[in-house]
C-alpha cells in the first residue's frame, strides 16, 4: 500500500515549494507559447507551405502527440527514478530548440518532424512536474499547487496569441526578414525563433534553482528499500484498477478533445467568419485565454478541493463532470450566432469551464498511484490524452470541414458537431468512474490490499515526513 501524505501544519508557509511550483509553471507557459503559437498563423503557414486544412491539423495535433507514442513513457521511467528538476531541464531545453527549427521549415515533412521534436514538453514536463509537487504538498493543498502550475498553460496560450498578433502586425509590411546565415526567411518563420530560443534560459533556471524533493508514500520490499519501479508494475496497477483508469483515461481525453479544439480551430473560425485579420484575432483570443482559461483552471482546482474538504473521495471526477457539463452549452453555441461580440460572449465560459480538468485529471492520478509509479501513470495519461484530445480532436474538426462540409468558411459547424459529441462522451464516462474511484481508494488504502491482488511480493508504505 501507499502512505498517505499527512496534513499539512498551519505554520507550514511552503514558500519554497511556491517557488518551484511557479518556476514549472514559467516552463509551462513557454510549452504552451511554443504548441500554440502556430494556431494563429494558419493562413501565412498553410499558403507558404501549400497545405489542407487537413494537413496543418497533423503539425498543430498529431505531429506534436507523436512522441508520446515512442518516448512519453520511458522519459517517466527516468522521472520515477532519477533527478525530476535535470529530466525537466532538458526537456525544456530541446523544445525550445525544436520550435525554432519550426521556422526552418520549408515543405510539410520538415515541419511536421519539427512539431515532433515541439512534443519533448509535456513528455518531460508535466509527468515529472506532477510527481514533485505530489511529494512537496500534502493532499488538502494539492489541487491549488496542481492548479496554479496548470495556469501557465492557458497564460502560454494567452500569450502565444497576443505574441502572434504582435509579430504580424510588427511584420505585416514586410515580405522577407533577412537573418545572418539563414538566409531570407518569412514573418511567420521569424516569429518561431521569438518565442522559441528564450525558453533556454528557463533551462538554465531550472537546472540551478530546483532540487528534486524527497519521495513520499514509497512501496518498500521485503529488504527495506523502495522499490524500482517497472513498466510491467505500472500496467498491473492500471490492471488492477482498470474500470477507475479506463473512466478517468477516456473521459477527460473527451474533455481535452472539446479543449484542444477550441485552442486550435477557433483563430480560423473568427478570421473565416468575421474577418478578423490574424493581428485581431489573436489580441481577442489572447485576452480571451487569459481572463477566462486561466481563471477555470483555478477554480477548477480550487472546487476539487472543496469538495474533498465536504468528503467526496471522487472529488477530481465530480469536479470535472461539473465543468464538462457547464461547458456544452456555450462552446457549441458560440460557432452559430451572427453578432461577433455575442459571439465572444458565449466563448467566455466556453473556455472558463473547458479548463477544469487541467488540475483535477492531474490530482486524480497523484492521489491514487503509489509514488514509483506516479510519473509514468501520468505519461501515460498524458499520451492517450494527446492523441484523443490533441491528435483526434484537432483533425476531426479539419476532417469534418474538408470532406463533409467541403468550405473552409464551416469550420464552426464541424467545431460545434464534434465539441458536442466529446461533451457528452465525457460527461457520461466520468460520471460513471466516480464510484469506481472512490472503490480504488479504498482499495489501496485496505492493509495489504493491493499487494494481495497482483500477487507480488508483500510491499509496507515508507512514513510520510511531516517536512
Amino acid at each position: 500500500m501507499t502512505g498517505d501524505i499527512p496534513d499539512s501544519a498551519p505554520a507550514r508557509r511552503y514558500a519554497y515549494e511556491w517557488y518551484v511550483v511557479l518556476v514549472c509553471m514559467l516552463a509551462y507557459i513557454f510549452s504552451f507559447v511554443d504548441r500554440q503559437i502556430l494556431a494563429l498563423m494558419i493562413e501565412p503557414i498553410k499558403r507558404d507551405l501549400d497545405l489542407s486544412d487537413t494537413q496543418f491539423s497533423l503539425l498543430h495535433g498529431l505531429a506534436f502527440s507523436l512522441f508520446y507514442a515512442f518516448m512519453g513513457i520511458p522519459i517517466a521511467l527516468l522521472a520515477d527514478r532519477y533527478s525530476r528538476p535535470r529530466i525537466i531541464a532538458i526537456g525544456v531545453a530541446f523544445w525550445s530548440l525544436a520550435t525554432a527549427v519550426c521556422g526552418l521549415s520549408r515543405n510539410f515533412a520538415q515541419m511536421f518532424l519539427a512539431r515532433i521534436g515541439v512534443g519533448v514538453g509535456e513528455a518531460a514536463l508535466s509527468p515529472a512536474t506532477y510527481s514533485m509537487l505530489s511529494d512537496m504538498f500534502p493532499r488538502d493543498r494539492l489541487g491549488r499547487a496542481v492548479g496554479v502550475y496548470s495556469i501557465g498553460s492557458f497564460i502560454g496560450g494567452g500569450l502565444a496569441f497576443l505574441i502572434g498578433g504582435y509579430v504580424i502586425n510588427l511584420l505585416k509590411s514586410v515580405d522577407t526578414v533577412a537573418l545572418p546565415l539563414l538566409g531570407a526567411l518569412r514573418p511567420w518563420q521569424v516569429t518561431f525563433f521569438v518565442v522559441g530560443l528564450p525558453g533556454l534560459l528557463v533551462a538554465l533556471l531550472i537546472l540551478l534553482t530546483v532540487r528534486d524533493p524527497g519521495r513520499r508514500g514509497l512501496r518498500l520490499g521485503a529488504d527495506g528499500r523502495a522499490s524500482k519501479p517497472a513498466i510491467g508494475d505500472t500496467f498491473r496497477f492500471l490492471a488492477r484498477h482498470r474500470r477507475t483508469f479506463c473512466c478517468h483515461f477516456l473521459g477527460f481525453s473527451f474533455y481535452a478533445m472539446a479543449l484542444f479544439a477550441l485552442l486550435g480551430w477557433t483563430p480560423a473560425f473568427y478570421m473565416r467568419k468575421f474577418g478578423l485579420s490574424p493581428t485581431e484575432a489573436g489580441y481577442m483570443l489572447g485576452a480571451v485565454v487569459l481572463a477566462a482559461n486561466t481563471a477555470g483552471v483555478f477554480c477548477g482546482g480550487w472546487l476539487m478541493d472543496a469538495l474533498a474538504r465536504r468528503g467526496h473521495a471522487d472529488a477530481p471526477l465530480r469536479a470535472g463532470v461539473i465543468g464538462a457539463a457547464c461547458m456544452a452549452v456555450p462552446a457549441v453555441a458560440f460557432t452559430q450566432v451572427d453578432s461577433l461580440w455575442l459571439s465572444v460572449g458565449l466563448l467566455l465560459p466556453a473556455m472558463f469551464f473547458a479548463s477544469f480538468p487541467m488540475p483535477t485529471s492531474t490530482a486524480a492520478m497523484q492521489i491514487l498511484p503509489p509514488n514509483q509509479l506516479r510519473a509514468q501513470v501520468s505519461a501515460l495519461f498524458l499520451l492517450i490524452s494527446n492523441l484523443i484530445g490533441l491528435g483526434l480532436g484537432t483533425t476531426a474538426v479539419a476532417l469534418l470541414t474538408d470532406r463533409w462540409f467541403r468550405d473552409p468558411a464551416a469550420v464552426g459547424q464541424s467545431l460545434s458537431a464534434m465539441i458536442g459529441a466529446a461533451a457528452v462522451a465525457c460527461v457520461v464516462l466520468l460520471a460513471m468512474g466516480c464510484g469506481s474511484y472512490r472503490r480504488s481508494l479504498a482499495a489501496e488504502a485496505a492493509p495489504g490490499a493491493a499487494e494481495a491482488s497482483d500477487g507480488a511480493a508483500p510491499l509496507t508504505a515508507r512514513p510520510a515526513s511531516t517536512s
